[in-house]
């Protein structure tokens, strides 16, 4: 009996180690390659795959998703013969199983050494300033070779990003040297352009003030004039209302004399002609109240005083 129960038990354990080769469960965005005695079957896809167990082998298991890969840094030689380090990340997804492991024997290290000379033959065509500045069309020129190349091997590359272009350290010292030359340069022109603007404007602002200043002035004497013009006016109109005489208007006009003469600007005064008559006319008028009768003869002076010196002889001497 124990032998035909060892028997059983082995064939449970090949029976169970069969159904587990038999079955093949394929993970969502995966692939697997199937060869039969040595030789390339076909491909799995995801989900649940019945193989012949012994006889059919799954070789390898191909990940379909997208991959991103960083390279390290790689010393290239520009046109004008200085070496920079160049950080590269390629993005790749595989397209077909198959080719990506038959076709090549490790795609990963053979998209790194083609990314490395095609790198290296691009930048040889460029000056430092225009690899600086070429970002995007180092990564176009790049892409492109590396998905003419990798098409055949069932990888389409994706994208291909320079991480960072380093020079040498000398040259970034003097880059930044320069650079703040252009910044200093720059905020020295502002500066000036500012302290320009400032004096301009001023400037405009000081003549416009004058200006105003000027105009108020002039319209402030225009009003002064036009008032004291209004007075004379209005006292000339009272007194003609008034139907004054010759000599009153004399007088009247003898007191505005002065108003006339007014002014910072009269630098000469002349003397109408009519100011003899006006003259003459007060002259009249102060006649009538002047003493004997408006007489020019002085009165008598008075009596001079004795000096008691002559009424008396005896306090001479």
């Amino acid at each position: 009996m124990e032998p035909i129960i060892i028997v059983l038990i082995i064939l449970v354990v090949l029976v169970f180690i069969a159904l587990i080769k038999t079955i093949q469960v394929i993970p969502q965005a995966s692939a697997a390659i199937v060869e039969r005695f040595g030789r390339y079957t076909r491909t799995l896809n995801a989900g649940l795959n019945i193989v012949v167990p012994f006889i059919d082998t799954v070789r390898n298991r191909v990940d379909l998703r997208e991959q991103v890969v960083p390279f390290p840094p790689q010393p290239v030689i520009t046109q004008d013969n200085l070496v920079v380090n160049i950080d590269t990340v390629i993005y790749y997804q595989v397209t077909d199983a198959r080719a990506a492991t038959y076709e090549v024997s490790s795609y990963i290290q053979a998209i790194e050494q083609l990314t490395v000379t095609t790198l290296r033959n691009i930048i040889g065509g460029m000056d430092l300033e225009r690899t600086l500045t070429s970002r995007e069309e180092i990564n176009a020129a790049l892409r492109g070779v590396l998905d003419e190349a990798t098409g055949r091997w069932g990888i389409r590359v994706n994208r291909v990003e320079l991480k960072a272009i380093e020079p040498p350290t000398s040259i970034q010292d003097s880059m930044e040297k320069q650079m703040r030359a252009d910044r200093d340069k720059r905020a020295a022109i502002l500066t000036a352009e500012g302290v320009r603007q400032s004096a301009i404007l001023t400037a405009e602002g000081e003549k416009q003030s004058a200006i105003l200043k000027a105009e108020g002035e002039a319209r402030a004497a225009a009003l002064r004039a036009e008032g004291e013009a209004q007075a004379i006016r209005t006292v000339f109109e009272s007194i003609h209302a008034g139907d004054a005489d010759q000599k009153l208007l004399s007088y009247q006009y003898l007191q505005m004399l002065p108003k006339i003469a007014e002014g910072d600007s009269n630098k000469l005064w002349i003397v109408p002609s009519e100011i003899g008559d006006a003259l003459k006319g007060l002259g009249g008028a102060l006649n009538q109240f002047t003493p004997n009768g408006g007489s020019d003869t002085p009165s008598p002076p008075a009596q001079r005083k004795a000096s008691p010196y002559r009424e008396n002889p005896h306090l001479e001497g």
